[in-house]
């Protein structure tokens, strides 16, 4: 997107506890919150702007917004999509029912029984079958259509699926059905076709993508439309779940592709981050109000098409993160044998913790930070709000008493078990994945982070930890760093050594063109998009696969797959590689300007100490303002470093150093 000088580019990030904000404007970045408004989102973005004084701007069209949603991913977990009715093939009306016969607990010999994604009534059949060689096996009649349609006007679904057998062979027949249901339906209906949503083969993932985009897209779309009607004129483009953004209109169609948008954005700022400051081998660490996501980065973001959404698997591409219910607002309690509990249930934006004062009873993370001294008296959350700390230890006090500990040694087990879940989250991340964390620097952000990141690293053995300038806001951040991106694919599904490159370079650039026309429509010059072409590969008779990127010397590619799959599993097969997926990533990077460098000045000093739980015993801790920090001055630990939305607590053993730009790189001091 091109810069002008006259032009505000604003982030925003809604996550559950509060909706986050970055302004640039005339070479200055401004940050800020307040509180999520979880029953209409858009209402907390609106406040955010007029609090931000924006609403000028917007009537002179002034104002560009990147927004990063959670409206798909929280009616996807409440379970709150539409109505939708789900056309497939003759005999395959329970596929999505069947699945893959997985079993999420192997050894309960009593699961529970869970509610089918699409109740029986509204799964339909029909004709229209291709076979694995392309050829038609059982046509698609006009008493078919017919069929179908008075079907769907008896049935009043809100949204339509079309999910026939390889369609992404040839989609004759989905393309039929939709314009079929158009013409039957002259009021509108939402229509998700499986070879527009996720042209790859596997019938179950392909049909679970393309029924969650019906099934959530018109709640997205409305939103989206409620939002863009009170922007105006201002452009709206929406970050997707690959760490890309694309404009609302696009977006409101593919609500599948938003099920990660939020913490997409802090990953995009990661990556800015990692080729600014020469790490190419990153752990990130995002914890919010709510959850905790935590990805690796080594040289690039990293996708997977094996994601999930509660129990929903996801095919699209989407960062391959690890999600956790472990936040700042998350609750603490006793459960049935006594022992503490955190998480992943959460006291939201409403009450929120205890400390908040406003209403909340039970304890959270926030409430025991509070109660150690490492959010002090003096700090305020969000810039403004106050803490009530008796509050905070009224809450923690009640556990306390029912685990016969004082309430800081109770609020101290609370922190120990919330860092124990995002430990173990990192490791799935890093040690299952085949990396040392240790090789890794760990780059902490959100609003809660900082206070735990030095504990998390020391239990991982990293040695550099970085928190980055705006952390507290870093995924509002990303939004405007994120290119504009578009991610296509395409099954082959053919033996390696048995391809032409010719045609697989004819294939990509098939997908090259789709998406380069795409983005074309958001008024992206053509020169500024790069192609990413990569493979999605695996040994003959595997189910799951490696992405690498494309090469044309097939021998290459297939060494290059062996290494991959050992450095993955720990071992390679011989046996013949297969090349399933061909994929595509177009993208045109922001045009925005670095972020501006600290100015020249002394180094900041303490502004108070504050008293810091530690070995049982309260300390004296100096605490910083990180605004008056001054570039290459040194901290050590134990300190608090405070800033409008987020608090980083060095703790002892630790040196904090400030760069040019204003981030903290942390190295423990031996």
């Amino acid at each position: 997107m091109s810069l002008a000088p006259h032009i505000a580019y604003l982030g925003v990030d809604t996550g559950g506890t509060f909706t986050d904000f970055v302004l640039f404007h005339r070479q200055q970045v401004r940050s800020h919150k307040c509180l999520s408004t979880p029953d209409f989102p858009e209402q907390a973005i609106l406040n955010g702007i007029q609090e931000l004084g924006l609403d000028g701007l917007i009537s002179t069209g002034h104002l560009l917004v990147v927004h990063g949603s959670t409206v798909a991913t929280n009616a996807a977990l409440e379970g709150k999509g539409v109505r939708t009715a789900f056309i497939t093939n003759r005999g395959f009306g329970d596929m999505l029912t069947i699945g893959r016969q997985t079993r999420s607990a192997l050894y309960d010999l009593h699961p529970q029984p869970k509610a089918v994604p699409v109740p029986a009534d509204l799964c339909l059949e029909t004709g229209g079958r291709i076979g694995a060689d392309g050829n038609t096996i059982e046509g698609l009649s006009p008493d078919d259509i017919a069929t179908l349609t008075t079907q769907i006007q008896k049935l009043k679904p809100e949204a339509v699926a079309i999910n026939l057998l390889f369609s992404f062979i040839d989609d004759t027949f989905e393309k039929a059905i939709a314009e079929a249901i158009a013409e039957a339906i002259p009021e509108g209906i939402f229509v998700s076709r499986s070879s527009q949503v996720l042209p790859e083969y596997k019938e179950y993932e392909r049909g679970m993508a393309t029924w969650l985009n019906a099934w959530l897209g018109p709640k997205v779309a409305d939103y989206l439309g409620r939002l863009q009607a009170e922007l105006k004129t201002t452009p709206l483009s929406i970050m997707q779940s690959s760490g890309g953004t694309t404009d609302a209109a696009n977006a409101g169609q593919r609500a599948v592709n938003l099920l990660l948008s939020g913490p997409a954005g802090g990953l995009a700022a990661v990556k800015h981050l990692s080729d600014n400051l020469q790490r190419p081998q990153l752990l990130s660490f995002d914890m919010g109000g709510t959850s905790s996501d935590v990805a690796l980065i080594n040289g690039d973001i990293k996708l997977t098409n094996e994601g999930k959404i509660g129990p929903y698997p996801v095919a699209v591409p989407m960062v391959d993160m690890h999600t956790i219910g472990a936040g700042g607002g998350s609750l603490a309690y006793i459960d049935e044998g006594g022992m503490l509990r955190v998480g992943p249930e959460s006291a939201g934006a409403d009450p929120g913790p205890a400390c908040y004062n406003k209403g909340g009873r039970k304890a959270t993370v926030t409430d025991a930070n509070v109660v150690l001294g490492r959010l002090p008296a003096s700090a305020k959350l969000g810039g403004s709000m106050p803490l009530n700390i008796e509050a905070a230890r009224s809450a923690v006090a009640t556990l306390a008493e029912q685990l016969g500990l004082s309430i800081e040694q109770a609020a101290a087990g609370i922190i120990a078990i919330a860092n124990e879940h995002m430990i173990r989250a990192l490791r799935v991340i890093s040690v299952q994945r085949g990396y040392d964390p240790a090789e890794f620097s760990l780059c902490c952000f959100g609003g809660a982070g900082g206070l735990h990141v030095c504990a998390l690293a020391e239990a991982l053995g990293c040695t550099e930890i970085i928190v980055p300038n705006y952390g507290g806001v870093f995924s509002a951040l990303g939004m405007l760093l994120a290119p504009k991106e578009r991610q296509l694919s395409r099954t082959l599904n053919t033996q390696l050594a048995s391809v032409h490159t010719d045609e697989v370079l004819q294939q990509l650039q098939n997908l090259a063109r789709t998406g380069r026309t795409e983005l074309r429509i958001e008024g992206v010059k053509d020169a500024d998009i790069t192609e990413h072409p990569s493979v999605d590969l695996c040994y003959s008779g595997q189910s799951y696969t490696l992405n690498l990127p494309w090469q044309e010397s097939l021998a290459d590619l297939n060494d290059a797959f062996h290494t991959a799959h050992e450095q993955r599993y720990g071992h390679r097969l011989a046996l013949p590689v297969q090349l399933i997926n061909i994929r595509q990533a177009l993208r045109a990077a922001t045009s925005i300007p670095p972020l501006p460098s600290l100015s020249a000045r002394d180094d900041g000093p303490a502004v108070d100490q504050c008293p810091v739980f530690i070995d049982d015993k309260f300390l004296e801790a100096p605490r910083y303002l990180r605004d008056e920090l001054a570039s290459g001055q040194s901290i050590l630990g134990p300190a608090l470093i405070s800033e409008s939305v987020a608090t980083t607590w060095l703790a002892e053993g630790w040196q904090a150093n400030v760069d040019t730009q204003g981030h903290l790189i942390i190295h423990y001091r031996r």
